[in-house]
């Protein structure tokens, strides 16, 4: 087994890396994302090759972090992560409520998003929600419980780790995957908003 206790750098930022991996085939260390959140971990590569980790408890892994440089057989050791997707929601917009309107319509989110049991972070005003369902019935839900005026896109998880505190990462992420989910759409709040409409 290979003790890993720092990273060496990244082939997806680090020219000098990229450069000298150019020609070279790297052995894979796959994770999940629950697994990229940990400092402690054993895992072996694709290869067959045994890792420890044993890192600093404040470091993260991001995908394509160099674990292992063999100068000799230029052989390398890389992390391949695939984070889900994430939904964020813009409440930058409430800004022009009143007070009485913004604490409801956050009070109702996050009834509905407990409802679902989706985990979510609030960051900066946006709500960062990593997708357990399809972002079809993702939108379905945030229509149905009447949320039209808060704007939401999906983004990559590889684009919103960047933003993240540790802790935060852990709870966007971690364990995601292991979470039994379940929707709940509520046909009388659909009927409702519906008519609110005409």
């Amino acid at each position: 087994m290979i003790l890993i206790e720092s990273i060496l750098g990244n082939i997806k930022r680090d020219r000098c890396w990229q450069e000298r991996l150019a020609h070279t085939s790297p052995d894979i260390l796959e994770l999940s994302q629950w697994e990229a959140q940990k400092s402690r971990c054993r895992k072996t590569t694709r290869g067959g090759l045994e890792i420890g980790l044993s890192l600093p408890r404040d470091r993260l892994l991001n995908d394509g972090d160099i674990l292992v440089w063999n100068a000799d057989i230029r052989q390398a050791v890389v992390v391949s992560i695939q984070l889900r997707d994430v939904m964020v929601i813009r409440m930058d917009g409430l800004h022009a409520r009143n007070v009485a309107e913004i604490i409801k319509i956050s009070f109702d989110l996050g009834h509905a998003l407990g409802n679902q049991h989706w985990k979510a972070v609030i960051k900066d005003n946006l709500v960062f929600i990593p997708l357990t369902v399809s972002p079809h019935v993702m939108e379905s839900v945030i229509k149905t419980h009447g949320f039209y005026y808060l704007p939401y896109v999906f983004e990559r998880g590889e684009s919103v780790l960047p933003q993240m505190t540790q802790s935060e990462a852990r709870l966007l992420f971690g364990g995601a995957e292991d979470t039994a989910t379940h929707v709940h759409i509520d046909s009388s709040l659909a009927a409702h908003s519906s008519a609110g409409q005409k």
